[in-house]
């Protein structure tokens, strides 16, 4: 990604507006995230804080993150000391990828003091530290002691700036030295050797710079004074653009609109190979960039002790269903017990204790062959006898249990997966708490012993097709029970895929009859929001809800349905925001 010093510098200079303002509150939504909002005269701005190897970043946000039950001891250590207290300064040294935040506070004692919270972002090594007025680190996000730096960053330590090697600023720098730079570094493409000389320049701006120098690879020592010339001016047009705050910040997409890359520049080195969207300030590219992909890192690290709850209990399930029908297949034995008892019951007038096996003929087969019936010789002919009717009736009783067993494992297989499935897609805090609550319901999860205030249901999706039917539709298994059994008329239509977990749908249709492209819209809702979300040519049942019914003592969201219908849709992520419902 492009969060290079220079971007970071932009960001500064988005900062330097809210000098002066409180700090009002002080999040911490994930393990790696901080949000500071701040209060001033121009009104409330947040500043959000990432130190995630993939996504490490600091900027102004305007998205709403929710936040956890009880704030972690970072959380708790910030508002303590930076709580009340003055943005004073933003600083950056150079272009290094360091943006150190100062505020005056006051301290327990009443007295005013500067702190400092230095917010590295280093990929891997990204870090958010307190700092003291004497430089001395009061705790860090990560605590660790940072070997591969050099650097101790424990609570009591002084504060080291991190190994630094010696590159140029763009911003402070002429013709002569980048010249001699780039001829004393390694021959190599010329992008390479621009991202080893120059400071906070990422691997996006230096192949920019490239580009314009000679639209084909180049080696860094091969330049003829034409190609200086070019990427001198190339150099310089960044470095006015820096100082002059001119930024033009643009989001980089594919053709399929997956998000590739962000910029404070307008990129020509793609040509038709990528769409470029403008955006209006460096945070806003940031939001637009990191905000989905945040979001299912930050659920996936909250729902994690429930994911490996799940797949423990479907890996179970699996297992244990699969010996049952393993030995389900075993009791097909059972009625060749029942043959051999009641031959050797019809002939007990020509066998005798000791023998090892009888011959006999075989009177049930029209064809009346002979078959070897194996005896032990301790037993008589009859106790050999009860012996094979014993064996027939335990298969037998074996056989209707294991049966029984059996269906109840296959429908708690489907229960577990449709929980991982509405676990998957789970959006909110609240969704994971509703999880946790039915979870406990079942079993599957210990109820707290402490009283807590009850989860809030939120409503049921909707959305609207094209012709105007209202969509419904569930959020995890409690919900569809509500939204199929209670809340639906009987003659609204109910979709779901076939035989995959998903949510229940719900076509209301007010006593009318649904056009075909109503119920087609539904069904790639439907689609949708399933396991097959990613699948194409999904099969999806859907019949009117006076025939679907829930069996007694069936788990949330279980159902049985008849006079279904099945349609064949792709689910689509464009056609299911352009039906999303809009008040």
């Amino acid at each position: 990604m492009a969060f290079d010093g220079a971007y970071l510098h932009a960001v500064s200079h988005e900062m330097e507006a809210f000098l002066g303002a409180r700090v009002e509150k002080i999040h911490q939504p994930s393990r790696d995230e901080i949000i500071l909002h701040l209060r001033s005269f121009q009104g409330a701005v947040k500043i959000l804080i990432n130190i995630s190897g993939d996504s490490a970043r600091i900027h102004l946000t305007e998205l709403n993150i929710e936040n956890p039950a009880a704030p972690p001891m970072f959380c708790m250590l910030l508002r303590k000391h930076l709580g009340g207290g003055k943005f004073a300064a933003v600083r950056q040294d150079g272009l290094e990828r360091i943006l150190f935040l100062d505020f005056d506070c006051i301290n327990d004692l009443g007295d005013s003091v500067r702190l400092t919270l230095a917010c590295e972002v280093m990929g891997r090594y990204s870090n958010c530290i307190l700092i003291n007025q004497d430089g001395k680190i009061i705790d860090s996000l990560k605590r660790n002691a940072d070997i591969t730096r050099e650097r101790v960053l424990l609570s009591g330590f002084s504060y080291e700036m991190p190994h630094r090697p010696r590159r140029l600023n763009l911003m402070q720098t002429d013709d002569i030295t980048i010249l001699n730079a780039l001829l004393l570094s390694p021959d190599q493409n010329l992008d390479k050797a621009l991202v080893s000389v120059f400071e906070g320049v990422s691997p996006l701006l230096a192949r920019e710079w490239a580009y314009y120098t000679c639209k084909t690879d180049l080696r860094s020592h091969a330049l003829n004074q034409n190609q200086q010339e070019r990427l001198l001016y190339s150099i310089h047009r960044t470095a006015a653009m820096l100082k002059e705050q001119q930024y033009q910040f643009h989001i980089l997409t594919t053709p399929e609109g997956a998000l590739k890359d962000f910029c404070f520049f307008r990129p020509e080195q793609y040509g038709n190979l990528m769409l470029v969207r403008p955006m209006p300030s460096a945070s806003a590219a940031l939001d637009a960039f990191y905000s989905q992909r945040d979001l299912k890192a930050r659920m996936k690290q909250r729902a994690n002790d429930l994911f490996k709850l799940i797949m423990t209990r479907i890996e179970r399930a699996s297992r244990k269903l699969q010996n049952q029908k393993q030995e389900l297949a075993e009791t097909a034995k059972m009625n060749q017990n029942k043959l051999y008892g009641d031959l050797l019951s019809a002939n007990l007038y020509q066998l005798q204790k000791g023998d090892a096996s009888a011959v006999l003929v075989n009177f049930y087969d029209e064809a009346c062959p002979e078959i070897r019936i194996p005896l032990q010789v301790n037993l008589t002919p009859a106790q050999n006898a009860q012996k094979y009717y014993t064996l027939y009736r335990k298969a037998a009783v074996a056989r209707q249990k294991l049966s029984e067993q059996i269906q109840q494992g296959e429908q708690e297989l489907l229960y577990l997966e449709s929980v991982f499935d509405t676990l998957s897609r789970a959006e909110t805090e609240n969704d994971l708490l509703l999880l946790r609550e039915e979870l406990a319901q079942q079993g599957y999860l210990r109820n707290k012993s402490q009283k807590q205030k009850p989860v809030r249901q939120a409503p049921p999706m909707m959305y609207q097709s094209e012709d105007g039917f209202l969509i419904l539709v569930g959020r995890n298994n409690r919900q569809n029970d509500q939204l199929t059994l209670k809340q639906a008329s009987k003659q609204d239509i109910w979709l779901h895929t076939q035989n995959i977990p998903g949510s229940h749908v719900i076509l209301v249709t007010d006593g009318k009859e649904p056009s075909e492209t109503a119920i087609r819209q539904a069904a790639v809702l439907a689609a949708y929001h399933s396991k097959a979300r990613e699948s194409s040519q999904v099969p999806v049942d859907f019949t009117k809800v006076r025939f679907v019914k829930k069996p007694g003592g069936a788990k949330p969201g279980m159902v049985i349905f008849t006079n279904q219908q099945t349609l064949y849709v792709t689910p689509d992520k464009a056609v299911t925001e352009t039906l999303r419902f809009k008040e």
